[in-house]
């Protein structure tokens, strides 16, 4: 189908679940509005990398694929507190409202401005530099990568309290500061995404292993911990922003197929990642998940670095 086509009924159905859920009078209508809602965005971000980049010159491509991660962790910087702040002065139900309403807008928009060409035809339907080889090591990677991230920060809350000691007041104004270091880092590396992607995405996943052992080794130290939680926010938006740019170069058959194959696993690692630190936790303390979340990190750099040393496979 026409990805102009699969956009507007994905952008419909994320207007017309949030209607769903904002109307909902129960909670089981609710939670099967919400997973409608999950199911579009899913499929949205594996259809609109493709779209949007195939918009512009293939030089160009890098620094598209980094404004569309700006985008999104500025809505999450953004959105949340927003979303929050709008609920707390209402009701609940209007945060999700809002959100249809804005659906309804880039519905609208990309209705009458997306051009219509098959898939096939895009200019971004393939690979520039097709490689099955690191196709797969990408893939290990972003996984191990994300399996790592979530082993931790899914108990964020309780490693700042109890291990950092900060209060409870605080813990909010560090998720704003973890989010920011998000959206500064995916900012940088945007700037680099082209010229340099496969060292781009060596130095988030790097830089994520860092930020995890160090908040395993300091992290009782409230204003150290502070930088490390930074280091580790500013690398978790780029990990996933340069696995996503490098589908879009290695892909060995079609890229909406590659980076739809990314998605599902990073969110296969996500899942993985919180499972582990469930596991870890009883046996030891929070900082345990600390340690076991930065060591599988570090197994993503060793993946990312034999990767590199490899020839490429043309598929």
């Amino acid at each position: 189908m026409p990805r102009r086509y699969v956009l507007i009924g994905l952008l419909a159905a994320l207007v017309v679940s949030s209607l769903v859920a904002a109307l909902a009078a129960s909670y089981w209508l609710l939670l099967v509005a919400r997973l409608l809602t999950a199911l579009a965005q899913a499929l949205f971000w594996a259809v609109m990398g493709p779209v949007a980049v195939g918009l512009f010159a293939p030089e160009a491509r890098g620094r598209v694929v980094g404004a569309l991660s700006v985008a999104g962790s500025l809505a999450l910087v953004l959105g949340v507190p927003a979303g929050t702040w709008l609920g707390q002065q209402s009701d609940w139900q209007v945060p999700l409202a809002v959100l249809a309403g804005l659906g309804l807008i880039s519905l609208v928009t990309i209705a009458g401005l997306l051009p219509t060409s098959r898939p096939e035809e895009e200019p971004a339907a393939y690979g520039t530099s097709p490689d099955s080889r690191w196709f797969g090591t990408v893939l290990a990677a972003g996984t191990l990568s994300a399996t790592g991230a979530f082993a931790g920060y899914t108990y964020i809350v309780k490693f700042l309290g109890d291990v950092s000691g900060f209060p409870p007041n605080t813990v909010n104004v560090l998720f704003v500061t973890f989010g920011v270091a998000c959206l500064t880092g995916v900012s940088i590396t945007g700037a680099f995404l082209g010229r340099f992607p496969r060292a781009a995405l060596t130095t988030a996943v790097a830089t994520q292993a860092v930020g995890m052992l160090g908040l395993y080794a300091a992290g009782t130290h409230p204003t150290v911990a502070v930088v490390f939680l930074m280091l580790m926010g500013g690398a978790l938006g780029p990990v996933f922003m340069t696995t996503q740019n490098e589908m879009l170069r290695c892909a060995p058959g079609r890229t909406d197929i590659a980076l739809a194959a990314n998605s599902g696993a990073y969110n296969a690692g996500i899942a993985a990642g919180a499972a582990l630190g469930g596991l870890v936790l009883p046996l030891v303390d929070v900082r345990g998940t600390f340690l076991a979340g930065g060591l599988v990190t570090v197994a993503a750099c060793a993946v990312l670095v034999g990767g590199l040393l490899l020839p490429r496979r043309i598929a």
